[in-house]
């Protein structure tokens, strides 16, 4: 196929990566450590852990994992938000080549049994805060034998630590009680493994890194199986388009978002990892005004976010007053950045929101803006290095023509082995090595790709294709709209109609004076029939809007009324 992007591709920038380029994430690891020894890689609550401390303290971590008998391959599972423990268990568990388990500290038992048991996990590392949830489902994992156990202020220096773990636990009660028998302290683990011989294994790109679950919100989450080649593919990729713009050894990135997320874990922890870059770790990023203090301290040169927190960010008092004069890439994926949201950014932070494109079975980088585009375009960009994309007509799959819509999909080195203990699931959305994103988008002459939705989310007004990224992005350019969200609901004369959840900036705002807004933007199916006032929209923990759950509200609203 033609690949019409590579015309937009900055100079540098090449067209192809050598996936092999590394036999395994560990490889890559070990060449950062070696160079940037004693520069920071990763700060959190103010203490700084350098490349060679964080060198030193994943390998205790591995040693202690392999003298407890674990084997090569064996899946351990990681449950924390972003502390400085996390970079030591996450390398620790590759350097001893084991598999990571990703998992979210807001998960329910019944998720976590799931998710835990189908990966087989036999170690977790978990925040003594969710130790709770994992006491409820341990009786159920039969395979599970090493329960690791760390406070939030383990990693930092006394007596900073004692305190912060007294406040957390007794003071803010934020620890509820729990009972785990035979869990170990995080501390003594890296004690004893300081004891214990590590054994560096033989690597290769077959190797599974991550198990990474995807898929909750529509039934039982899947896990995606990504190889160490998977990884370093994706590395090399996301390397060769910021290249142009990153000085190794000197950048500082923002990581609000969780690095058990594989947006955070592959653009703040990995990518800046293998560039020396030192990563300031939010580990509460709700509370927007500590962000902003936080993010005062730093002369940060890049961020990644959602476009939920780059909304919050602005309009939180304080941010419009920081210093921007360092940054350099502001990076929003994990969903559709809103154009209102952008140039608010730009104009506020004298930067572009670049936007990119990924999912967690490509690990997940597809498409990203190019670095050198003067300001926001409203698309996804262009493929990486060594990728291709393509789009199909939904019903036929035959690739429709330039300009037209339909499913995107992927071919290239990053897309995943396929679904843990699923092969009808794989077979699902891998066809002849192309995997079907369920995305509906299209591209323009110069390659760039724009999303116009999920296809699971495209609402059919009588006949016509409406597609909620699109209502979303018009209703929240209205100065008293703070959040969006547009979901369809059954209609008896259009099949289905639109209806929007609203969050305000201004409370004189009415639902007259939206529709009106959104009749003078839109074409007369796409203004929304129906409008719910709300305080705040359901969101996942990287703040990305559900509207699975909006709909399945109405729906259970509609069948309740029938019951009736």
């Amino acid at each position: 196929m033609e690949k019409i992007w590579l015309k937009r591709y900055p100079a540098g920038v090449p067209e192809e990566i050598d996936p092999n380029h590394f036999n395994s994430l560990v490889d890559i690891f070990e060449q950062s450590v070696t160079a940037y020894g004693d520069r920071p890689a990763y700060v959190n609550m103010d203490h700084e852990m350098s490349f060679h401390e964080l060198d030193e303290e994943s390998k205790k971590f591995a040693a202690y994992l392999q003298a407890k008998g674990l084997k090569k391959g064996d899946a351990v599972a990681v449950m924390m938000p972003n502390l400085l423990q996390y970079p030591v268990a996450l390398f620790g568990i590759l350097r001893a080549g084991m598999t990571v388990v990703n998992v979210n500290p807001l998960y329910t038992p019944r998720e976590l049994k799931h998710q835990l048991s189908d990966a087989k996990v036999k170690g977790i590392v978990i925040l003594e805060n969710f130790a709770h949830t994992l006491e409820k489902v341990t009786a159920d994992l039969n395979e599970l034998k090493h329960i690791i156990l760390t406070g939030i202020g383990d990693l930092l220096p006394a007596p900073k630590r004692w305190i912060v773990n007294f406040v957390v636990k007794y003071v803010k009660r934020m620890v509820p009680s729990y009972s785990l028998k035979g869990a170990v302290a995080f501390n003594d683990v890296l004690a004893k493994g300081a004891k214990a011989k590590y054994e560096r294994p033989n690597m290769t790109g077959d190797d599974l890194a991550f198990l990474q679950y995807t898929g909750g919100t529509t039934g039982l989450a899947k896990g995606a199986m990504l190889s160490h080649r998977n990884m370093v593919a994706n590395l090399e990729q996301v390397s060769a388009v910021v290249a142009p713009l990153v000085n190794d050894g000197e950048e500082t990135i923002i990581t609000a978002l969780p690095l058990y997320h594989i947006f955070a874990l592959t653009a703040n922890c990995l990518t800046f990892m293998k560039h020396g870059g030192k990563n300031i770790l939010i580990t509460n990023p709700r509370d927007m005004a500590g962000f902003v203090k936080e993010l005062s301290k730093h002369p940060f040169s890049i961020i990644c976010g959602v476009n939920t927190l780059f909304n919050g960010l602005l309009n939180t008092s304080g941010f419009k007053d920081l210093d921007f004069s360092n940054l350099k890439i502001a990076l929003g994926g994990g969903m559709a950045v809103q154009r209102s949201v952008a140039e608010h950014w730009e104009r506020v932070t004298k930067s572009r929101l670049l936007e990119g494109y990924g999912l967690t079975e490509c690990s997940p980088v597809v498409t990203v803006n190019p670095t050198d585009i003067e300001h926001y375009n409203g698309s996804i960009g262009v493929p990486l290095p060594s990728t291709l994309v393509r789009v199909v007509d939904v019903d036929t799959g035959e690739e429709v023509a330039q300009g037209e819509e339909g499913e995107l999909q992927v071919q290239g080195p990053q897309v995943m082995v396929g679904y843990l203990n699923r092969p009808d699931e794989t077979d699902k959305v891998m066809k002849d090595g192309w995997f079907m994103t369920g995305d509906i988008g299209k591209m323009d002459e110069n390659g760039f790709f724009k999303i116009v939705d999920r296809k699971k989310d495209m609402i059919l007004v009588s006949g016509f294709n409406v597609y909620p990224n699109e209502i979303e992005d018009v209703l929240v350019a209205h100065p008293k709209v703070l959040e969006a969200a547009a979901v369809g609901v059954p209609h008896d004369s259009s099949g289905e109609a639109v209806k929007v959840f609203i969050v305000r900036k201004d409370d004189s705002l009415t639902e007259r004076e939206l529709i009106d807004f959104a009749r003078e933007n839109m074409t007369g199916y796409k203004v929304p029939k129906f409008v719910e006032f709300r305080d705040e929209l359901p969101k996942t923990n990287v703040g990305k809007i559900l509207r699975r759950e909006l709909r399945d509200e109405e729906e259970a609203k509609a069948g309740a009324s029938k019951d009736a």
